[in-house]
């Protein structure tokens, strides 16, 4: 089946069911406050996403979604229908984004719309908790240095967090930043108060939510660096801010501080890993990772092996742009005959018995959905050692240092390609410029980074690059049915308005006189 899906992570990490109202106020008690270890509770409870690695996540892909922004990363096996689950009905559901449509919520038959609002409502959600906990932490005492420290760590993570919402939803919702018209460009709504504000919402411009974004970092770093080293990667320090904030300048195109922090990130985590040491049950995608830097929520990919080797698949396109000596061809991809599966995260069986040549492999390996297992990293929510150099490899090539960029390139390399190989690149100009945006797509594919890039590249000033994207929509004799009856085919174009997602139904409707992003008409030909 060809239902290739075209975006969002943050549906399926953090989407809950919930009250339509925009920015509603969600019930916080902060009166219990007496010290940071208080906000510290609240901020592993609601505020943090990591508590979406329970039952939710499996509750809601199991029903009806899963929605991935990875642009055009997927075939034709992306999902297949199974009667046994309700992938079917998450296809209708998807319909809106996958085929880009002028509201998210369009369905496939053109007769009404599903609900557009719980990403952005979960968002707010969480941005209302952590703009509370600031509020607290500024109230809290400090009259010994424990205080100090304590209130410096939780403002601090809050403030980390709450840029990283942002820097999600305005990437989503307003256009890829420019910085020729980053100021007059319209992005989403800030809300930084605790309170509850009964009035109606417009939205900020692009530069107005980077500047917000940029100034919760600065803070950020200042107090979690004055804290120290985590004891776990899913509560963020000075290193998971910085690596934050190198790309966020990477998205600015401010190529001198994205290569800045970027190598802060290396001096204070270079760790990689040598492919070639991972354990069989085990992937890059790991608890246990040496590369970890910081994740929260997790990983609903495995939910889609439910088909065993006819359920979600890796597109020939993505599988080819691996060279047989690249040793990611085979530790992040299984492949049976011509099905490539995903292969990055750990295991999630204990006791497999399959073997890879076995076609239930894939099934037993990675499946969850009928015991409600879910992993423990995300890789939609996760900081790598990996992406670091890539980064900065990407901001040095920008500025003409060649030599640099190489050499981080070839440091990432040597750690994915087998023993002897020749891995070392020796591209310059443009052509280097193009093998590291390749290389960013093997080494973070299936970690939701493609969709955003895509944009970015699109308007690069240095060296724009755009595409057009094609993606087919099948339909069928019915829900039961693996018949085909016909296919719509749906064609983003470059700078394409589809490339940014309108604004919700729902959130336009409480706030009347909010901009929506640029809309038109979306048509298909029948193949």
């Amino acid at each position: 089946m060809k239902f290739k899906i075209l975006l969002y992570t943050i549906m399926t990490t953090v989407m809950v069911s919930g009250c339509s109202d925009f920015l509603k106020e969600y019930s916080q008690d902060t009166d219990y406050v007496r010290s940071w270890e208080d906000l510290n509770e609240l901020l592993i409870g609601d505020g943090y996403l990591p508590q979406f690695q329970s039952d939710n996540i499996a509750n809601v892909n199991d029903n009806e979604y899963f929605i991935h922004f990875l642009g055009d990363e997927l075939d034709e096996n992306t999902i297949s229908y199974d009667g046994n689950t309700m992938q079917y009905d998450g296809k209708e559901k998807v319909f809106g984004y996958y085929t880009w449509q002028a509201r998210s919520g369009q369905n496939d038959s053109y007769t009404g719309f599903n609900k557009e609002n719980e990403c952005w409502e979960q968002m707010y959600k969480h941005i209302n908790v952590v703009n509370n906990i600031i509020y607290s932490a500024n109230k809290l005492p400090e009259t010994t240095q424990g205080e100090k420290i304590g209130k410096s760590k939780v403002d601090g993570e809050a403030r980390f967090l709450r840029a990283y919402y942002y820097f999600f939803l305005v990437n989503l919702y307003g256009k890829a930043y420019t910085p020729s018209t980053a100021s007059t460009d319209l992005g989403v709504p800030i809300k930084t108060s605790e309170t509850v504000e009964d009035k109606i919402f417009n939205r900020n411009t692009v530069q107005e939510c980077y500047d917000l974004i940029l100034s919760d970092l600065q803070i950020a770093e200042r107090e979690l660096t004055e804290y120290g080293k985590q004891k776990t990667i899913y509560r963020a320090d000075s290193t998971a801010v910085n690596f934050l904030f190198s790309r966020v300048y990477l998205y600015m195109q401010n190529w001198d501080k994205a290569s800045e922090y970027a190598q802060k990130v290396i001096d204070s985590h270079p760790s990689l890993t040598q492919l070639n040491t991972i354990q069989q049950n085990k992937g890059i995608v790991s608890p246990s990772s040496a590369e970890n830097i910081f994740s929260m929520g997790s990983n609903a990919l495995c939910n889609f092996t439910t088909s065993e080797y006819k359920s979600f698949t890796i597109s020939d396109s993505i599988y080819n742009l691996y060279s047989d000596d690249d040793l990611r061809k085979t530790k992040y991809i299984w492949t049976y005959g011509t099905f490539h599966g995903y292969k990055k995260m750990d295991m999630l069986s204990t006791t497999l018995t399959q073997t890879e040549d076995m076609p239930d492999y894939y099934f037993y390996a990675y499946d969850s959905p009928y015991n409600k297992i879910t992993t423990e990293l995300s890789d939609k929510f996760l900081f790598r050692s990996s992406e670091a150099y890539l980064i900065k490899a990407e901001a040095e090539a920008y500025m003409g240092h060649d030599e640099e960029a190489r050499k981080m390139l070839n440091t990432l390399r040597q750690y994915r390609y087998k023993t002897g190989t020749d891995y070392e690149v020796a591209a310059t100009g443009y052509d280097l410029i193009k093998t590291i945006r390749c290389e960013r797509e093997r080494e973070l594919c299936l970690e939701g980074q493609r969709w955003f890039d895509l944009r970015r590249y699109a308007v690069c000033e240095k060296y724009p690059e755009a595409k057009s994207i094609i993606h087919h929509y099948y339909y069928y004799v019915n829900r039961d049915s693996y018949e085909k009856t016909s296919c719509h085919v749906f064609t983003l174009e470059p700078n394409d308005w589809g490339y940014t997602l309108p604004i919700p139904h729902e959130t336009l409707l409480m706030n009347t006189g909010m901009k929506n992003n640029e809309r038109g008409e979306r048509t298909f030909y029948v193949e």
